[in-house]
């Protein structure tokens, strides 16, 4: 019984992860909250014995994918605009 209510409520904060995610409107909340549902997705992929799944989730969905997003965030908050090379404007990569 105590399993069952464990996976109810796992199963309710990652909705309500979700949710808030794509209802936020500060860009900064919603990628902690991202970062949140990554690592509760994890969570979710250890109770479904998936160990190696979990890891990979870990460390590219809410590791590498949260800190890149972060860094967007961060590059949007500053006015930073990218160019088509991919380097930004303020950092010398007008283009010619």
């Amino acid at each position: 019984m105590l399993e069952w209510f464990l996976d109810l409520l796992l199963v309710t904060a990652l909705l309500t992860t979700a949710i808030a995610t794509l209802s936020s409107r500060d860009l900064f909340r919603a990628v902690v909250v991202f970062i949140a549902f990554g690592l509760l997705m994890a969570v979710a992929w250890v109770r479904l014995q998936a160990p190696d799944i979990a890891l990979a989730e870990t460390a590219i969905g809410a590791g590498l994918t949260g800190v890149l997003l972060l860094d967007a965030v961060s590059h949007f908050r500053r006015g930073g605009t990218v160019a088509a090379s991919g380097r930004s404007d303020a950092a010398g990569g007008r283009e010619q």
